[in-house]
């Protein structure tokens, strides 16, 4: 993926319009409850910043009513804690489109909710020219909202003196294309998750690129029906279960494969309170409900890990929010951590699992956008990132 970064430019001077993804979780009083996305954008408005640019940032939150700017919808709680980490003011713009504010080099001003401007879903052509004329060089860093086609993260990208792609885009543009379209193999893919029809494509895709495929949760019941082993109760796709075969056939046919559970871990039920039974896949019960893979099997995941050159990882094996079923997940992880390959994980499931078992220092690359980083795994062209592409090759 050939697109001009940031990084390359020469920004002294230039007015820069930055769309980040500062969509942050707030609470009822509007306060800041997580920061990660805004601390994530920083390094593109510092390098701006330290340059001398003229520097406008903007991004969504939540899901407002376009032409509607209600008080929960505003950017005002982001404007005010961007300031205490760049420890300079930043001053919040309504009405922002047609101009009429000033920007002056070494300077940062947040541009209210982008999807507040109507057409911005829709990615309407006028809007997104309005917008270009406020800049010389538009920068997406909003990696999480690259598989949308929205004005600020594609229309205006077509009409800037230059676009280009941010600190941020660029690093997961990196790490993605390294794990799927140049990998050191073996290349070991993890997808869990509870449906196989949420993650089909991906899945097929994989399929086509991966050594070994690892399936979990849900998605590994489905599987495990499919190669005629009984699953009592468990959450599983029985009408999914010709898929599952094409995919491990898929597999069998380039000598590739889909290592499945031999142990499981089964409750009967899903709760804090169930008592957990490890059993061999050929002793689950009617009513046992799979909620983790067992020791055996987790080691036998933690060797295919170990030997990997790459790993691609989106989605636990079990419940590990819960103790008694935690155990195939974190070994999974520990795996990840201690092992020489390049990792890239992805996707909310994900990072819960790499906080809760203390490894985000150890994993190679932590995707920020999760729709994004599902379609990109799938192999779906990613529009915001298609124009960057786009703009490089006319330069």
């Amino acid at each position: 993926m050939n697109v001009i970064k940031l990084t390359d430019l020469d920004v002294a001077g230039k007015r820069v319009f930055i769309r980040a993804d500062l969509n942050v979780p707030q609470d009822e009083a509007g306060n800041i409850t997580e920061d990660t996305r805004i601390r994530a954008s920083l390094a593109s408005i510092k390098y701006c910043l330290e340059k001398g640019a003229a520097v406008m940032v903007t991004s969504h939150l939540g899901r407002p009513t376009e032409g509607e700017l209600r008080h929960e919808d505003t950017l005002m709680p982001v404007a005010v804690r961007l300031g205490q980490l760049l420890q300079v003011p930043v001053r919040l713009i309504q009405d922002w489109v047609d101009g009429g504010f000033e920007v002056k080099p070494g300077e940062v001003v947040l541009l209210e909710n982008c999807r507040v401007n109507k057409g911005e879903k829709k990615n309407n052509d006028e809007l997104a020219q309005k917008m270009a004329k406020l800049c010389d060089i538009y920068v997406n860093d909003a990696f999480g909202t690259a598989h949308r086609a929205e004005a600020t993260t594609h229309g205006i990208a077509k009409y800037a003196p230059v676009a280009c792609a941010g600190v941020l885009m660029g690093a997961e543009i990196d790490a993605l294309g390294k794990a799927l379209h140049n990998p050191k193999r073996p290349l070991v893919a993890i997808v869990g998750g509870s449906k196989v029809s949420s993650k089909l494509t991906i899945l097929k895709s994989l399929a086509d690129k991966v050594d070994q495929l690892i399936v979990g949760g849900g998605i590994a019941n489905t599987f495990l029906l499919a190669s005629g082993k009984r699953i009592g109760d468990s959450l599983a796709e029985p009408d999914l279960v010709k898929e599952a075969h094409a995919i491990m056939d898929i597999m069998k046919e380039r000598g590739a494969e889909v290592p499945l559970p031999t142990d499981v871990v089964v409750a009967d039920e899903v709760s804090a309170l169930a008592r957990a039974n490890k059993i061999s896949i050929d002793d689950v019960h009617t009513h046992d409900r799979i909620l983790d893979v067992g020791p055996k099997t987790s080691a036998k995941l933690a060797e295919i890990i170990a030997n990997a050159g790459t790993i691609v990882w989106n989605g636990p094996v079990g419940v590990f929010e819960l103790p008694q079923f935690a155990g195939g997940t974190k070994m999974m992880a520990s795996a990840i951590a201690h092992s020489e390959a390049f990792s890239i994980a992805g996707g909310g499931d994900t990072l819960a699992a790499i906080a809760k078992f203390h490894i985000h220092d150890d994993v190679g690359y932590i995707s920020t956008g999760g729709g994004a980083f599902l379609e990109f795994l799938e192999g779906k062209t990613l529009p915001a990132i298609a124009v960057l592409e786009e703009r490089a090759a006319a330069k």
